[in-house]
């Protein structure tokens, strides 16, 4: 058994080196570089195309934005690096706060043991997922499609159609809305879990089986890599990171709302692909995942400064990851 496990371990760990190897020799540092440079980029466009896009409030609403789109997508680079997907981030996150509001609004819990319950509620739905995928043999589109429309109808049900306001625990919006040194606890909140998630991928079991379930599942199971379990792991893991987004929100507007949600699956899927995860798995960096975060927040939030229509929003930020992933297809070839 233990020449086995070292022998999983010696895969998964060259796995690893492999894709750091390829992202010193190949394009990856290129593409985070130019994902970099683009959002410097867009930054001055819409600097120079609008005098309010520049002002304090709104940096400080992008900051806000970026914090839950950046946490969801964190968490979605797992997932997406074992060339896996999951589309019931947004809903899990949904369903995520109104538990949340549950918690601490109807049963009168403490703070911290309402924010524990909506981690643990997006863990769980995480764990579902990783379960039909693992045990089920579901494809992973499929799996959570199903679990997005399971944690949606909950959702819907558990708050009774109607939003759930934190409205005896003004504390509870300090989690989101409070200030250190004038930067908003949000987006401290999403920096310390990038951190922690960096290093879980590149310190970690976890994340080294993470690298080689995407890039060769097969041999990870021949060198006797339990496939299965750790799967199970990384989109409980990825339900936790959903979890954290919902306690997020709820704290950003101060109650929870049972319809949002489905529109974050698409910017947290877009922040990972043009942040340079791979979507046939293998490659993948939490850095490059945070650069993505900030551009769909600051192109969303420009065309919104320019007073572009939503159903345009949707054609302009559909064709960027459309051009993502063909960008990345052919960096493959």
């Amino acid at each position: 058994m233990n020449g086995i496990k070292t022998g999983a371990e010696q895969t998964a760990t060259l796995a690893q080196k492999q894709f750091q190897g390829r992202s010193i020799f190949r394009a990856d540092v290129m593409q985070k570089l130019l994902a970099f440079a683009s959002l410097i980029l867009m930054f001055i466009i819409f600097t120079l195309a609008s005098p309010n896009f520049a002002n304090f409030d709104n940096i400080v609403g992008i900051l806000l934005s970026t914090a839950v789109i950046g946490v969801l997508a964190v968490g979605t680079t797992f997932v997406i690096i074992t060339s896996g997907i999951d589309l019931s981030i947004g809903t899990v996150m949904t369903f995520s706060s109104v538990m949340t509001g549950v918690f601490i609004t109807y049963w009168k819990l403490p703070i911290p043991v309402g924010v524990a319950g909506g981690l643990v509620a997006g863990s769980l739905c995480g764990c579902f997922s990783g379960l039909l995928i693992a045990n089920m043999k579901l494809p992973p589109f499929i799996a959570t499609l199903g679990v997005m429309m399971i944690s949606r109808g909950l959702s819907l049900v558990i708050s009774g159609l109607k939003p759930i306001y934190f409205v005896d625990t003004p504390v509870f919006n300090k989690i989101a809305m409070g200030t250190v040194l004038g930067v908003p606890n949000a987006v401290l909140i999403l920096f310390a879990a990038a951190i922690i998630a960096s290093l879980i991928l590149s310190r970690t079991v976890l994340g080294r089986y993470t690298y080689a379930l995407g890039s060769n599942e097969e041999a990870a199971r021949l060198s006797g890599v339990n496939v299965g379990a750790w799967k199970i792991a990384v989109y409980t893991l990825g339900g936790m990171f959903s979890g954290l987004a919902g306690v997020l929100m709820a704290s950003r507007i101060n109650s929870a709302q049972p319809a949002l949600g489905a529109e974050y699956n698409l910017d947290a899927i877009a922040a990972v692909v043009i942040g340079g995860t791979s979507l046939s798995g293998g490659e993948g960096t939490i850095l490059g995942t945070v650069i993505g975060a900030f551009i769909m927040t600051v192109l969303i939030n420009g065309l919104r400064i320019l007073s572009i229509p939503q159903e345009w929003q949707m054609v302009v930020t559909g064709g960027i990851v459309i051009m993502a992933v063909y960008l990345d297809i052919i960096r493959r070839r």
